[in-house]
């Protein structure tokens, strides 16, 4: 074998050493890449099962709370009871009692008695006074009416009480079981749907509590937020992108702008404390105040997508308007804010998105207090449906229980209904360039 055949054989080795090597670095690269794929696959899987987990607690928990337990009682409309004069203050309460007196002869002892009258909600007296003050025609007769159970007999129904524990360790007596059975055969104790929670403020009694108060101060305080944020944020985004110099006054501005969306809310809590309610001496517990919170820290969020969605605007778009003589004012009206808008308002509504599900800052201007009125204007003492929600949360009662997970169920629903409308406006009006 002369020196070029040997050559030849060596050089051919060594080609196949480094196919080997070549080789054996794609098939660890691959495998590697099927490691992360995977890794990526488990973490979206893992996401969703916890998310999966997270919602059918809620849910399970919350659903029973569009149910309310009602009781059918026999109410004689007393005219000696009901004073006309005085239909507003009369006692109503002394009717239930009687009803059920007449429905349990067989309780004859206070504590009986007080056990008895346990079983309505004290909201049925309310009930019946508004029947009277709405049709006074009634006085003098008898009218089969369906007042809530008391919320121990609306858990018991529901199945959230053991009736097979001893009587001492639970809230219903034996008595009364006995009581609830019988109306219970009779067909006069039954589940209706749990208008009071969509329709009352809050109350005490958890059968008698409703979000309509906390929804009502969210919407006006949410309008506040828009009116404010919305004008002002596109306002600033377009002076940053399309007519401030660029020196070291706007580079400050545009890093303190940065630095705010990242601010913990409560932050802007303890500013709107001291300089909304302590300084300008604004009406404590009100949307208007509320308001004015989250605009302060909407505003970065609206800011940082408003220039996001301009700087998407191509720059022969302006520089086509230039060209034909149009000013950079009519350039930026005409041509460029229509084309950005859809991008903003998707930046607009993520924001406001994120402002209803605030509760620090509005903990700090006092929106936590306990509001039964529905409000009816901005000035209004009012709280959010998100502090309504960590109210009830505190409550000792069973029945808070179900409310809490009902409100959050609402609250969600709220959204992910403006996440979907960010969604379907960037996908209806996006514009790919």
């Amino acid at each position: 074998m002369n020196n070029s055949q040997t050559q030849s054989l060596t050089n051919g080795k060594q080609k196949e050493r480094t196919l080997d090597i070549v080789n054996r670095g794609l098939k660890k690269r691959y495998r590697a890449e099927r490691r992360f794929r995977l890794y990526g696959l488990l973490a979206i899987v893992a996401s969703m099962v916890f998310l999966s987990l997270l919602f059918i607690s809620i849910v399970g928990k919350g659903y029973t709370a569009f149910q309310q337990t009602f009781i059918e009682l026999d109410v004689y409309f007393d005219p000696q009871v009901l004073d006309e004069q005085s239909l507003a203050t009369a006692d109503y309460q002394g009717l239930v009692k009687k009803s059920l007196r007449d429905m349990f002869p067989d309780a004859r002892s206070r504590q009986d008695r007080r056990m008895l009258y346990g079983i309505a909600s004290s909201g049925a007296s309310f009930q019946l006074r508004d029947m009277v003050l709405t049709h006074p025609d009634m006085i003098g007769q008898t009218s089969k009416v369906w007042v809530p159970a008391d919320d121990d007999v609306d858990m018991l129904i529901k199945g959230h009480f053991d009736r097979q524990v001893a009587e001492s360790e639970r809230r219903i007596k034996d008595r009364q079981l006995a009581w609830i059975d019988q109306l219970s055969a009779g067909g006069k104790i039954k589940k209706k749907f749990n208008t009071t929670f969509f329709t009352a403020g809050d109350s005490r009694e958890p059968e008698l509590a409703g979000i309509l108060g906390a929804v009502a101060g969210s919407f006006f305080t949410l309008v506040i937020t828009l009116i404010l944020s919305f004008p002002i944020g596109v306002a600033a985004a377009v002076y940053l992108e399309e007519f401030a110099p660029q020196n070291r006054w706007t580079d400050f501005i545009e890093v303190n702008i940065n630095n705010l969306a990242a601010v913990p809310s409560i932050v802007f809590g303890l500013l709107g404390l001291a300089v909304f309610l302590n300084f300008f001496g604004l009406p404590r517990s009100a949307p208007v105040v509320g308001g004015l919170v989250l605009t302060l820290m909407t505003l970065p969020v609206i800011i940082i997508a408003s220039r996001s969605a301009l700087t998407a605007v191509p720059p022969s778009i302006r520089e086509a308007a230039l060209g034909v003589g149009a000013s950079k004012m009519q350039m930026v009206a005409h041509h460029v804010l229509p084309l950005a808008l859809p991008g903003m308002l998707t930046g607009t509504i993520i924001g406001m998105a994120r402002a209803l599900g605030e509760t620090a800052p509005l903990l700090m201007i006092g929106m936590v207090a306990f509001i039964v009125d529905i409000p009816a204007g901005f000035t209004d003492p009012a709280t959010a449906l998100p502090v309504q929600i960590y109210l009830w949360a505190d409550s000792p009662e069973r029945a808070f229980v179900e409310r809490t997970s009902a409100a959050i169920i609402i609250l969600l629903a709220f959204l992910i209904t403006m996440n979907a409308v960010a969604v379907i406006l960037r996908k209806r009006f996006e514009r790919r360039w």
